[in-house]
């Protein structure tokens, strides 16, 4: 499997790597999820943010692409675990657009992130979501996430 386009076999848009030439498609749909977590609009911050990451391969980005309208992506950050001594994937962003909902966006971007962890011979995936995000929580137990129940997650504002 290729970071390639692919076309999803149920959907009618594609899964496609993002690379520094999509990145200019990608940013409006980055800056409409940073408002969406109420940060002010500002797509040239947006692209800039995005366009740096991927020019020194510090995250990889997905989005789904019906012709040549984004519907939603996903953003993976790299880490790493030092007891399997394997890379490990930090699903930090997935958006899909309001009027992409209920198409199979989200769960075909969750599948591209998995087939590519698969991929980089990784550990796996790992990720955090609001309590109270139950559409989220449904659907990643559906595609096989499990709630991490072992380890608490602590954060310390610098």
């Amino acid at each position: 499997m290729t970071d390639q386009a692919q076309e999803q076999p149920e959907t009618p848009f594609k899964v496609i790597r993002v690379k520094l030439k999509h990145v200019q498609i990608v940013a409006p749909l980055f800056d409409a999820y940073r408002q969406f977590y109420e940060q002010p609009a500002d797509v040239q911050r947006a692209y800039d943010y995005l366009y740096t990451r991927i020019s020194r391969d510090e995250s990889v980005v997905f989005v789904a692409i019906k012709k040549s309208t984004p519907l939603g992506f996903i953003q993976l950050y790299p880490s790493f675990s030092s007891v399997s001594l394997k890379l490990l994937w930090i699903l930090n962003d997935l958006y899909v657009d309001a009027d992409a909902r209920q198409l199979g966006v989200a769960t075909a971007l969750l599948e591209r992130a998995r087939e590519f962890a698969i991929k980089t011979h990784a550990k796996g995936l790992t990720l955090q979501t609001a309590t109270d995000n139950k559409a989220a929580q449904a659907l990643y137990e559906k595609l096989g996430w499990k709630n991490d129940s072992e380890f608490f997650t602590y954060y310390l504002n610098v």
